[in-house]
């Protein structure tokens, strides 16, 4: 299992693509913005959330999930809950991203109480271009990216598992080298 990881890993700092995505990304490069909407524990907003907002001021932890509800995406998610203040700590801001669409992710993020924002990538447009789509499934795989302060990647995990605290253990750790 440690040899697949490592192989992974290579993989992604290499630059190598998966099959089926539309685009490589590396670290160092600029992240593609979106403008998504989104959803909170306590209101659908008005506005969409876009990534280069946050630029000059905050990391951003990108938290690609297949679906609101699920058992994996729960852990996953309450996970960061429960580093939230951690996490803002580093720097970091968290926003989860599925297909699910806005009211859904308003709901689960209110039964969890969840303080980060969640948002809705229906169409998948922004799972494609970050190498996170499942054509197989429909829905994102889990991944997670970290964009730094200037916008550009700084960390990628397109393997990133809920199962234990490894996986978030490596995204503290890179998080901790950017601040």
């Amino acid at each position: 299992m440690k040899a697949l990881l490592i192989g992974l890993s290579a993989l992604v700092s290499s630059g190598i693509a998966l099959a089926d995505s539309d685009m490589t990304l590396h670290i160092g490069d600029t992240a593609p913005d979106f403008s998504l909407p989104y959803a909170t524990r306590d209101s659908v907003a008005g506005d969409d959330l876009k990534l280069s907002s946050f630029a000059g001021r905050r990391n951003v932890v990108l938290a690609f999930y297949p679906a609101d509800w699920s058992g994996g995406c729960t852990k996953e998610v309450c996970t960061l809950r429960d580093n939230f203040t951690s996490l803002g700590a580093l720097n970091a801001e968290v926003i989860g991203l599925s297909g699910d669409y806005i009211y859904s992710h308003h709901e689960w993020a209110k039964f969890h109480n969840l303080p980060f924002r969640l948002a809705s990538d229906h169409d998948h447009a922004v799972a494609k271009r970050y190498a996170s789509y499942n054509p197989a499934t429909g829905h994102d795989r889990r991944t997670v990216f970290v964009v730094d302060r200037q916008g550009k990647i700084a960390y990628i995990d397109l393997t990133y598992s809920p199962r234990d605290s490894v996986s978030f253990g490596k995204l503290q750790l890179a998080l901790k080298e950017l601040k």
